[in-house]
């Protein structure tokens, strides 16, 4: 199991890097035919080509860009913030736990290992996002990406929290128990509260993020009379936070279950038996409803870091293709 999950990682970098390949030949064919060769492209059947070679279709082109730009951002991002997620991970837990009972390398665990995982998970959101946006609008867009990436996400989620909390000591030994424990259905363990929690999130995000950078360029517009421009790095950075700002405060209370859920192994009390158990609990027994807004200030650093970050090195990769 863990040759397997080591091997799509690689699969994932090598996907990466020959998509990154293709999209910077059609960037060069593009910038050819900008310079010397004439290229009209219409109707299929009303198609005048005079270069020597034709361009790449419009949709594939941009999907293969937003593939690659969008698991490199992600992946950035959450290496970068690692250890403050393990601080909300530590946080949500049942017995509370704190870096006294885990050791300061649990900031650290399984960052690269895990991250990896972050390049097909950033992979999937943006591009489906970008190629069914127009068609479907931005909050289902947004969630058939958020649908498709939980199949990395759940079991990314899985390893990484099962390692930040003690309860395995390395990746390896992580994958390899979850495998002979459980099998398949064990790296998918709490998969409801996940996508509950992913599918909403990422759909405010996206959402919210659109409508503030089109506020913003509509602002920026009447200003300058310039209907192309495009927000700073600083201002995908800041509509990145509050975005997810937004976001994690309407989600944390199944962020808190869908850790707990995960992480039952590393505390002694009696499992839940549901997503739903869990939540009947912690409001009778465990604190109220205030429990399920545990670690939300380290979410919330977590959060719009990285959503600010990964919207930033999306915009800027982004203007990188189109010269």
């Amino acid at each position: 199991a863990f040759a397997v999950i080591r091997a799509t990682a690689i699969l994932c970098l090598i996907l990466l890097s020959s998509l990154s390949i293709h999209t910077c030949n059609a960037s060069a064919v593009s910038a050819i035919n900008k310079r010397g060769n004439k290229v009209t492209i219409g109707h299929k059947n009303d198609r005048t080509n005079t270069a020597a070679g034709a361009l790449p279709p419009t949709w594939p082109s941009s999907f293969r860009k937003a593939f690659v730009r969008g698991g490199m951002s992600r992946s950035v991002g959450q290496a970068i913030l690692y250890p403050v997620d393990a601080l909300r991970t530590l946080a949500q837990t049942r017995d509370g736990k704190t870096l006294a009972d885990v050791g300061a390398n649990a900031l650290v665990r399984g960052c690269f290992t895990t991250s990896s995982f972050a390049l097909a998970m950033g992979a999937l959101q943006f591009s489906i996002f970008g190629a069914l946006r127009d068609k479907l609008g931005t909050p289902i867009a947004a969630a058939c990406g958020a649908t498709a990436s939980c199949l990395v996400s759940v079991p990314q989620e899985v390893i990484k929290q099962n390692l930040v909390t003690g309860v395995y000591p390395s990746f390896r030994q992580a994958v390899k128990s979850i495998a002979t424990e459980k099998g398949i259905t064990g790296f998918y363990s709490a998969w409801r509260p996940t996508m509950l929690r992913n599918v909403p999130f990422v759909m405010i995000t996206f959402t919210t993020q659109d409508a503030v950078k089109r506020f913003w360029l509509s602002r920026r517009s009447q200003d300058n009379d310039d209907s192309s421009l495009s927000l700073s790095i600083a201002q995908n950075v800041a509509t990145g936070m509050a975005s997810a700002l937004v976001a994690g405060t309407i989600t944390n209370p199944i962020d808190v279950i869908k850790t707990r859920m995960m992480t039952q192994g590393a505390s002694s009390a009696v499992q839940y038996s549901s997503a739903l158990d869990c939540l009947v609990t912690i409001l009778k027994k465990e604190g109220g409803f205030m429990t399920l807004y545990r670690g939300f200030g380290q979410r919330s650093v977590y959060m719009c870091g990285l959503w600010g970050i990964t919207f930033a090195i999306n915009e800027k990769l982004n203007r990188s293709s189109k010269k």
